[in-house]
């Protein structure tokens, strides 16, 4: 067995091992989470695979590729939060094969661990391949169109030889055209123009000389309609213009004002990857600077991930809706540079300097604080109430009754000593044996993490509304969430299609003469709301900031 296929199969033996178990042992998260699981099940429920639906009405601002895999593990293993989450547990052992691979061809075997390491051990990047969310795939696809993009201008300009870019030059434009279409059919024309504008940047950057010829960009952009053209064009054919109009629509609004109440002060995803990207980021700040790289095409490829590290956070600083995966494609060239300065520390080529040290026992240090003060704090409630809000809603989440035994700080003990061997180690410049620790132990640290803290978590902040949800299943009632969104109502009711199209009116609910008993859900507070005033509604409970009603059928 060649050296190549081995370390592929442990990479996957160890992505398999710390993607997939115990995908389902935590409810889906409101929002995101749960969105995308319950468009998918709503796909099986109508049997309708062409479109998007949330709550059994058009859903116009995804389009459906994630859905059909979050679908078709649903078809397999049932409808489940394992189900749901299981697509990105393969995009992750994919993505960590992938980087290998390609860091094997740019700088050798090592640098391709060194960089699939760098992505397994760093905090968010992580937490991604064991989420419901989209942006793993749609990353993934971004960064192979790219990547082919790059091949097929280092073989039209000589750049690498043949054992770098063994494929001909056309393959590489048609290849990354059609995996761009992916992306496209995964979240939108977005994936479109970060690629339009990295390939723009370089152009202006090498004085506007065509590092691939403009026949070569026309064929490339027609490969990626291809996909995405036959799924738009079909539904435009079908249903008119609406799913474009309020698509773009959708994306105005995404980047004209903070969509949802996600609003964030403009150097917030540089804090989101500083902190999120641990430990990669503290390296991959180093790689910024003086680097010794030999080869042209490899200074080309670092040329390239600084240019999509600078598109992507400059774009969604701009956008004015911050979300924290908005800027997760930064994933890649982070994780590319921390690689560098790996490597070249292992080479000493470098040195571990105060700079890096500062770095680890700086953004380490806020994690070991927060993970292991956590559970001490939790034990000390009155002081947490006394701290965290005091409207009515976030002191009754505070109510719920979650165990947080002594023994709950073991994540946070054990990041406190893989920081202090790794820091040895690269002092004692055995950089190799320190990466690993420190890497492998975060890939640990995570995992500990979530099994000891994500379950609290949920227990705390929405629990109580998914237990009441769950209650629902299989009674003929209506539910629905009063004065707050929430996607819960559909995918933790197993919610059926919708007959009676009065469902979605609020005041026929509130006032109409229901053909079904409707029970309410909403967030605690100091004032009564409607819900309190009107006679034919009771309250039938609360718990833990949530309060629960019911009208009965008339």
């Amino acid at each position: 067995m060649n050296q190549k296929l081995f370390y592929s199969l442990v990479l996957i033996g160890l992505g398999t091992l710390l993607f997939i178990p115990f995908l389902g042992g935590v409810r889906l998260f409101d929002w995101d989470e749960i969105n995308f699981a319950e468009c998918a099940r709503e796909m099986i429920a109508l049997g309708d695979y062409l479109h998007v639906h949330i709550d059994f009405k058009p859903f116009y601002e995804k389009p459906p590729l994630f859905f059909w895999l979050q679908s078709m593990m649903m078809n397999l293993f049932g409808i489940s939060e394992f189900s749901a989450r299981l697509p990105n547990a393969i995009c992750g052992i994919i993505t960590l094969v992938y980087l290998y691979n390609l860091g094997q061809k740019l700088h050798g075997h090592r640098f391709g661990l060194l960089w699939s390491l760098a992505y397994l051990g760093s905090v968010t990047p992580h937490l991604y391949f064991r989420s419901g969310i989209i942006d793993p795939f749609f990353n993934l696809f971004i960064f192979i169109s790219l990547v082919n993009v790059i091949f097929a201008s280092w073989k039209r300009e000589r750049l690498g030889g043949a054992m770098t870019v063994p494929k001909r030059e056309w393959t590489y434009i048609l290849l990354g055209g059609l995996v761009l279409g992916l992306a496209i059919l995964t979240k939108g024309p977005v994936a479109y123009l970060i690629i339009c504008l990295c390939l723009g940047t370089y152009w202006a950057l090498n004085r506007f000389r065509w590092f691939i010829t403009p026949l070569q960009f026309l064929a490339f952009s027609a490969a990626a309609s291809i996909g995405s053209l036959l799924w738009y064009g079909l539904d435009i054919y079908l249903n008119g213009p609406t799913l474009v109009r309020e698509f773009i629509a959708y994306s105005i609004r995404l980047f004209s004002t903070p969509d949802a109440g996600h609003a964030g002060f403009p150097g917030y995803h540089i804090i989101i990857l500083l902190v999120g990207c641990f430990p990669a980021s503290i390296f991959g700040i180093r790689a910024l600077g003086t680097l010794f790289i030999e080869r042209n095409y490899q200074r080309e490829f670092r040329r390239w991930m600084l240019i999509l590290f600078w598109v992507v956070l400059v774009l969604f600083s701009i956008v004015q809706s911050k979300i924290v995966h908005y800027s997760s494609l930064c994933y890649f060239p982070v994780t590319y540079f921390a690689a560098l300065t790996l490597l070249q520390l292992e080479e000493r080529k470098i040195q571990f300097n105060n700079w890096l040290r500062a770095g680890l026992i700086i953004v380490g240090g806020i994690f070991v604080i927060a993970i292991g003060g956590l559970p001490l704090a939790a034990r000390r409630m009155d002081l947490v109430r006394s701290i965290a809000d005091q409207d009515a809603f976030s002191q009754g989440n505070l109510d719920a009754k979650i165990d947080w035994p002594l023994w709950t700080i073991i994540p946070g003990v054990w990041l406190l000593i893989v920081l202090i061997v790794a820091i040895r180690w690269y002092n004692q410049r055995e950089s190799a044996q320190a990466s690993v620790a420190l890497f492998g132990g975060m890939a640990i640290f995570i995992t500990l993490t979530l099994w000891f803290f994500i379950g609290r978590i949920e227990g705390i902040s929405q629990a109580a509304a998914m237990r009441f949800f769950e209650r629902a299943q299989g009674q003929n009632v209506y539910v629905r969430a009063y004065g707050y969104h929430s996607y819960g109502p559909f995918f933790y009711t197993r919610k059926p299609p919708v007959t009676n199209p009065n469902y979605y009116n609020d005041d026929w609910l509130l006032r109409g003469r229901i053909d079904k008993d409707v029970w309410f859900i909403r967030h605690a507070s100091e004032q009564p709301t409607l819900l309190d005033s009107l006679p034919d509604v009771r309250k039938t409970g609360e718990e833990n900031g949530f309060v629960f009603y019911q009208r009965s059928a008339k």
